[in-house]
């Protein structure tokens, strides 16, 4: 189980992710609000993480960042817009986690292929799997 640190570390993440495009859309703000309730973060620690973000903090469990990567794609197709500034963003953001570049770009060209872009928890764990053995 991750700490407190590193919730809100993940939090800070995707709300930096999320405000790439300038504005965060109330669809984007629910989706992250619920990832906060997930984490059981209030949402006062959640709405100050707006103003103050905290410093990255790397997760050690190589699941938890494939979770984490699950997040931000998620979080990337919710507006249904996805922009090269975006895939750039999002294919950095896997690389600092640790994340191999062959199933990051692996599952970027295979979102694609799924209604609304969302690639299934399944699908993501196993190119993963492939990478880590």
């Amino acid at each position: 189980m991750i700490n407190r640190v590193e919730k809100l570390s993940l939090l800070s993440e995707m709300i930096a992710f999320a405000k790439i495009d300038a504005s965060i859309k109330l669809i984007e703000y629910k989706f992250l609000l619920g990832v906060a309730k997930q984490l059981e973060i209030s949402q006062e620690d959640f709405d100050y993480l707006f103003e103050f973000p905290v410093n990255y903090v790397h997760l050690k469990s190589h699941s938890e960042r494939i979770v984490q990567f699950h997040r931000l794609v998620l979080l990337m197709n919710l507006d249904q817009s996805i922009s090269m500034k975006e895939l750039a963003k999002l294919h950095n953001f896997g690389l600092r986690m640790g994340l191999g570049h062959e199933s990051i770009n692996r599952v970027l060209d295979l979102m694609e292929s799924f209604p609304n872009k969302i690639v299934p928890p399944d699908f993501l764990i196993d190119i993963f799997k492939v990478q880590y053995n």
